[in-house]
Parts: C-alpha cells; sequence; structure tokens
C-alpha cells in the first residue's frame, strides 16, 4: 500500500508578540513538498540549499524507484552486482528491525499485492483467485532479501520488488536536520511529505515547534484533529482515509489494507496512525506498520516500547471518528 495518499501533517504557524526571523527553504523532492526552517546560521541561503538538494541527489541515486538508473532500480530489474551505498545499508538494516519488531507487518515487497487488487480510491476491489495469490506469494516477503558480505542484495526470486517508499523519506528528514546540526543549527524544523523532525525551538515563538494533526476527512478542506508540541523529537503519519470505501448496507466507513503475511486485503477501521519516535526513518517505518497490524495488536507493540508513541484515529460503527493513544 502507497502510504502516502494524503500529507498526515500540517505546521502550524503560531503568534506571538515578539518573532525572531526564521529561514525557509521550499521545494519539491522525492515525489512530495518539502519544507525547512530555521533560526539564522553563520551560512548563506545558498550554501545550505546546495547540501539539501546534494541529499536529495544522493538518496534519489540509492532509493528511488522512480529514476530507472538508481541502485534499486537496478536491483528490482535483477540486477545482483551493485555493491549498496551507505543509505541503502542503513536503511535496509532499519527495514530489517521494524520486519521482526511487528512480526512481518512492515513489508517493503508488498507493492505487487496492491498492484494486483487495484486499490484506488474509484476502483473495485478486484477479486484474485488461489492460483493467482500463490504466485504473487513467491515473490513477497521480506525473509526472501538478503544483503550479503559484500554489500549485494541477494533475492529468491528475480522479480521481488523492493520499495523503500514507507522509509525513505524518513530516513532523508534525518540527513537534513543532521546536516543542519552540522552547520551550526540549534533550532530547526525538517518536513518531507508530512514526515518530521523538530529540534529545539521555533524562532518565531521561543517555544517547542507546534505541529498539527489532520483531521480524518474526505472533503478537500483541511481541520485539525489536535496540536502536539515537538521538539528534539521525530514524528510521521499515515493513512488512507481519503481513499476510504463505504458498506452499502451498514453505511460504515473502512478502508483496505493489505495483510502481507496472508496477500489478502482485510478492512480496517484506522483512518490514519501518527507515531513519535527518536528518529523518523523510525517514525515512518511503525506509522506504515500501524495502519496494517490489527488495532489489538499495534496497541500492545508500541506499548512494549518507551521509545515509541502513537495516535491513532479510526472510524466507529456510527460512522464518527474515535481516538486513541499510547504514550502519547
Amino acid at each position: 500500500m502507497d502510504k502516502r495518499i494524503f500529507i498526515g501533517i500540517v505546521l502550524c504557524w503560531m503568534a506571538c508578540e515578539k518573532q525572531a526571523e526564521t529561514i525557509v527553504h521550499q521545494g519539491y523532492a522525492l515525489g512530495t513538498s518539502y519544507g525547512v526552517q530555521y533560526a539564522p546560521i553563520d551560512h548563506t541561503y545558498a550554501h545550505v540549499q546546495k547540501g539539501i538538494d546534494s541529499l536529495f541527489y544522493i538518496i534519489n541515486a540509492s532509493l528511488s524507484t522512480y529514476l530507472p538508473e538508481s541502485a534499486i532500480s537496478k536491483i528490482n530489474r535483477g540486477d545482483s552486482l551493485i555493491s549498496v551505498d551507505e543509505h541503502f545499508q542503513k536503511v535496509y538494516a532499519q527495514a530489517n528491525l521494524v520486519w521482526t519488531a511487528t512480526k512481518g507487518y512492515f513489508d517493503p515487497t508488498i507493492g505487487a499485492w496492491a498492484n494486483a487488487y487495484g486499490f484506488g480510491p474509484d476502483k473495485a476491489l478486484v477479486n484474485i483467485n488461489e492460483q493467482q495469490r500463490d504466485s504473487l506469494m513467491q515473490i513477497t516477503g521480506w525473509k526472501r532479501i538478503q544483503l550479503t558480505s559484500d554489500l549485494r542484495v541477494r533475492k529468491e526470486k528475480a522479480e521481488i520488488y523492493i520499495d523503500f517508499n514507507a522509509i525513505a523519506k524518513g530516513y532523508t528528514v534525518d540527513l537534513i536536520a543532521h546536516y543542519l546540526s552540522q552547520l551550526g543549527s540549534q533550532h530547526h524544523l525538517v518536513e518531507i511529505g508530512g514526515e518530521i523532525v523538530a529540534k529545539g525551538e521555533s524562532p518565531k515563538t521561543g517555544e517547542a515547534w507546534k505541529i498539527g494533526i489532520d483531521s480524518p476527512n474526505e472533503m478537500a478542506e483541511r481541520s485539525i484533529q489536535s496540536i502536539l508540541s515537538l521538539s528534539n523529537e521525530a514524528l510521521a503519519t499515515s493513512g488512507n482515509y481519503r481513499k476510504f470505501r463505504i458498506d452499502e448496507i451498514t453505511g460504515e466507513k473502512y478502508v483496505h489494507s493489505i495483510n502481507p503475511l496472508t496477500g489478502k486485503p482485510v478492512r480496517s477501521k484506522v483512518l490514519s496512525v501518527s507515531v513519535k519516535a527518536p528518529n523518523c526513518m523510525i517514525a515512518d517505518a511503525y506509522a506504515t506498520a500501524l495502519m496494517v497490524m490489527p488495532f489489538a495488536e499495534s496497541k500492545k507493540l508500541i506499548e512494549s516500547n518507551n521509545s515509541l508513541s502513537a495516535y491513532w484515529i479510526l472510524s466507529s460503527d456510527e460512522g464518527m471518528k474515535e481516538v486513541f493513544s499510547s504514550n502519547w
């Protein structure tokens, strides 16, 4: 499932009597918008932008499935001779950890299932037979991927397709935030497609950065469900409530998610999940996994990990929204 169906985080600009200068960089990269803000530092705007652009270039060259000459695209085409770079290695290692912790509910090879079922806001869910499902099971599954000691990716089947979209944006946010820290920044916020790292305080308020979480709403207008303060933390939100379906008999709203353990689509009342974590790569991956995991298992997982916090918005039987949180 492509979890980037919507940008689940919006920045809340709070007015205050005394506002310090804030430097802002904005643009489009990794298939979405990005924004970088920081208090003035001893480097020119052009110098900082050049560094940001360089990081985007490096990540695209390694992890972009949209660029045919990227390392991951070549691997997906069956090239087994490429030695992957440090960025691929770090994302791969974190994917392994989250895959293990979520008992397989986080799986970067699941894209083939979404394509087969025809997931989309205006598409009917395609029914596939057992033979088709068995064939797809042979070319999906993170356990079928291995990174060798000479840094080459070994796949059990050449057709297995790896997509790090559900973790690479968070990783890139971490990289840019680290880059700003290296330049001497003590107060900054980095956001890519709703994935956020906040350090220090907002120059505009002198307080922790204020972040708004979208209220699930199928309409074009956005409203804020809640506002939280973020400082020296990362936040990621995943959801697909803009692709909900309605049960013709009960009128209940629900979304379809794919269970990567079975390859079968399941109805889910989870409309969005926001995760706070020490870094954005971790938050990004867990936000994806918690959209797919059964809600009870999700809560148990978060409650057992003191470094993670989660905030769920669910659809109730009456069509209303319910909110749950753990460690929040």
